[in-house]
Parts: structure tokens; sequence; C-alpha cells
């Protein structure tokens, strides 16, 4: 019998000797180098690998939507790509404080790509569609903040308000919380 807890305790042991400089290269760093080669400039999408071409695994995601409520707004997302990818999905935080029915009040994404429906034969590239697609087309059915999502789903214009007044900066108090808003466009 195959145990796989002592697998993936050994698949991890690998990945960080691989990461160290110890033995061959993860494959999940091998998997990067082809996504990355085959990214495409989108218009309203930035990518800065930060710690340069070195670390390919940690980079941020700059989406800038021309349509749909967030049009005009700058969101930046950091991705945390797991020595175990493709296997297992990257890991994305919002660090820009949206009103957004799929992203919490502390970054935290609500995408199914990201969660269930990750597949290994999904690329960095399915991942930043993904983002840019929620940017434009926010989904009330599968919410991280609810009163996002009730006020999409129950009233369209006053969601477009309120996402427009927080796109002007300043304290605005959701979910009985009070949050400073950056300034945008």
């Amino acid at each position: 019998m195959i145990k796989l807890f002592s697998l993936k305790q050994e698949k991890g042991k690998a990945a960080a000797a691989a990461a160290s400089g110890e033995g061959k290269i993860a494959p999940g760093l091998i998997r990067m180098q082809k996504d990355v080669s085959e990214l495409k400039k989108e218009k309203g999408v930035e990518i800065d690998f930060y710690n340069g071409k070195a670390d390919l695994m940690n980079f941020k995601v700059k989406i800038s939507p021309d349509d749909g409520f967030h049009a005009g707004g700058h969101f930046t997302f950091d991705v945390k790509v797991p020595n175990t990818y493709p296997h297992d999905a990257p890991k994305v935080l919002c660090e820009t404080l949206v009103f957004h029915p799929n992203i919490d009040m502390e970054g935290h994404v609500c995408l199914n790509i990201l969660r269930e429906d990750w597949k290994p034969v999904l690329t960095i590239s399915s991942v930043i569609m993904g983002l840019q697609f929620l940017m434009l087309e926010p989904n009330a059915d599968d919410p991280l903040n609810k009163e996002a999502a009730n006020m999409l789903a129950g009233n369209r214009r006053q969601f477009a308000e309120t996402v427009k007044r927080s796109f002007r900066g300043g304290p605005m108090m959701i979910n009985g919380k009070q949050y400073d808003f950056p300034r945008q466009g």
C-alpha cells in the first residue's frame, strides 16, 4: 500500500532541496518557465517579477479594467506559486482594498480555478485571465464579501455607486467596520 502522507513529505523535501540549489530543478519551476515564456502582453495587465527573473514563483499582477463596475481602477494581486505547481494552484491575494463580492476586505480572492476547479492543465495565463474576468464581471453567487454580493444582486446601481465612491478614496463602512480605501484612477 502506498502511503500518501510520506509521499507528500518526500515531494516537499525534494522541492525544498531543488529550491535551495541542491539536486535537480523543481518541476514547478520548470513548468513556470514554460508558462512565463508563453505569456502574452494583454491590455490592462502588467506583470512584475519583483525579485527578478531568478524568482519566477513570486510575482505581482496589476489589472486595470477598462470596462465594468471597476473600470478605471488599478488592482494589484500578489501571486505565490508553490513548488508543487501545476498540481496545486497558485495562492493569490489582492493587495488593493476593493469593494467586490469575490474579494474580501483582507484581499482573499474567491475564484473557482484557484480552488475546487484547479487542474494541472491550467496555466498562469489562465489565472491572469480569471482575475481579469473577475474584475470585469463580479459574481454575486460565490461571495467572500456578502455585503457587496447582496448589493450587486439586489441593486446593481447602488453597487456601482458604492464602487465609484470607494474609488474616490477615504473611509467607508463595510460590514460594520471602517476601511480606508485608496484613491483610484
